[in-house]
């Protein structure tokens, strides 16, 4: 690839970093999948006045098998039962999201696909979306909401998020206005607790946010069962470890799917550039108290406040623990630093922690860089401007090949890893 690209894993479905047994999916199946994309994207053509039907690629993440819609420019694939099939390169990193590969713009998305036939088309649909967003004029940008990782930024998300929920099921207009101003409330006392949250918390609800209100509304999903699809996934989320990176998913879809009862085509409106939580303000016609900090507390009690504090209070205690054993491993310990040449990763976005002015530390990762292939299952420290990676010392090096505590490093001939005798630290140098 000739740019830098960042593989988000939007819905993880359980790989291992050490060999499986291949996984044999039936051609008709995958043309199945194909076919039902294909009918809901031109259902959906007016969305965005565009059919995003396209090139998708769908990886078995255990053997890196494709089977694709389409054939690849240099005609690697093998054309069976109107399926294109082949094998995704050792140096790509497999994850739901969209590349740019062989010259061609493909959605990537991992098997096996969801079970439910709606959640199924919401997911193809979310990286179609991301395949078509430079020409629909957004631009991909994601950056750490590291304030959603600290106490008071995740109390207020989770009770904005439990009056999105109220919102929702509200049976009447004046109910479901009451109940969204309450949610922009908390939105807003959040970012005034934390400077320039605002502006960070908007890139990627501009982003994934969007791609997820896309693939939710060419999902197809009726009046009822939008309503069980919010309440269950926003419940669900809040058992992921981490929201820094992940809430967009059920904040937006929320807000666009109550706004398009008014106004189908609102997301027709806005560009890269909208702040998204003033758009939807004024275009529900709410305002918003200049006491953010007493309005909060008044309604607190209508949305678990009390339940909230509790628990974060008690993930805050053991979150510092945690920290504390991060900031050892990788960085007070000799520790193995990996500095990037041409970086490409990929991760799980629901499980990472910020450590304050250190970066963010990722369990599970992958990185594929000149110096050849990392993969991670029991943590990494990326740096704060992405420019290296850190790890546990090595325990076994053979050759070409290093492991650490739930790491592995394929280096590729020209690269060795040497030791600084002076801090114990290690690294990857150039023969």
């Amino acid at each position: 690839m000739n740019k830098v690209f960042f593989a988000f894993l939007c819905l993880i479905q359980g790989t291992s970093l050490f060999g499986q047994e291949p996984m044999l999916v039936h051609p008709e199946k995958i043309s199945g999948y194909f076919r039902e994309i294909e009918n809901a994207t031109k259902k959906g053509f007016t969305l965005w006045n565009k059919d995003l039907y396209g090139s998708i690629l769908l990886v078995d993440p255990k053997t890196r098998y494709i089977y694709s819609n389409e054939p690849d420019p240099d005609n690697i694939f093998k054309l069976q039962n109107n399926i294109y099939t082949g094998k995704l390169p050792d140096n790509m990193n497999i994850a739901n999201t969209s590349i740019q590969w062989n010259g061609k713009s493909w959605a990537m998305i991992m098997l096996p696909l969801p079970e439910d036939h709606y959640d199924r088309i919401n997911l193809l649909a979310h990286e179609l979306f991301h395949k078509a967003q430079p020409s629909l004029g957004f631009v991909h940008s994601n950056k750490e909401s590291n304030h959603l990782d600290q106490k008071e930024g995740r109390i207020y998300l989770r009770m904005e998020l439990e009056a999105l929920k109220k919102a929702v099921l509200s049976d009447s207009e004046k109910e479901q206005k009451k109940h969204l101003t309450n949610a922009f409330i908390f939105r807003k006392y959040r970012n005034s607790l934390f400077p320039e949250s605002a502006a960070i918390e908007n890139q990627l609800e501009m982003n994934e946010g969007i791609a997820e209100y896309t693939g939710f509304m060419i999902s197809g999903r009726n009046q009822e069962q939008a309503k069980k699809h919010f309440i269950s996934s926003i419940d669900t989320f809040y058992s992921n470890p981490t929201y820094i990176r992940s809430f967009a998913y059920y904040t937006i879809p929320v807000y666009g799917y109550l706004l398009s009862v008014k106004n189908k085509l609102w997301n027709q409106k806005i560009s890269t550039n909208t702040s998204i939580s003033d758009f939807f303000i004024k275009n529900f016609k709410i305002s918003i108290p200049t006491d953010l900090k007493s309005a909060s507390e008044k309604n607190a009690h209508h949305y678990n406040g009390v339940i909230i504090a509790t628990e974060e209070q008690a993930r805050e205690n053991k979150i510092k623990e945690q920290i504390a054993e991060y900031q050892a491993r990788f960085i007070e310990q000799p520790h193995l630093e990996i500095k990037f040449e041409k970086m490409n990763v990929s991760f799980d976005p629901r499980n990472i922690l910020a450590i304050e002015g250190q970066g963010t530390v990722y369990p599970t990762i992958r990185v594929t860089d000149n110096w050849g292939i990392l993969e991670v299952g029991n943590g990494a420290l990326m740096s704060p401007d992405w420019s290296k990676i850190s790890v546990s010392i090595p325990t076994k090096t053979e050759e070409q090949r290093a492991e650490g505590n739930g790491w592995v490093l394929q280096l590729k001939d020209s690269y060795i890893i040497k030791e600084d005798k002076k801090t114990g630290n290690y690294g990857i140098f150039k023969k």
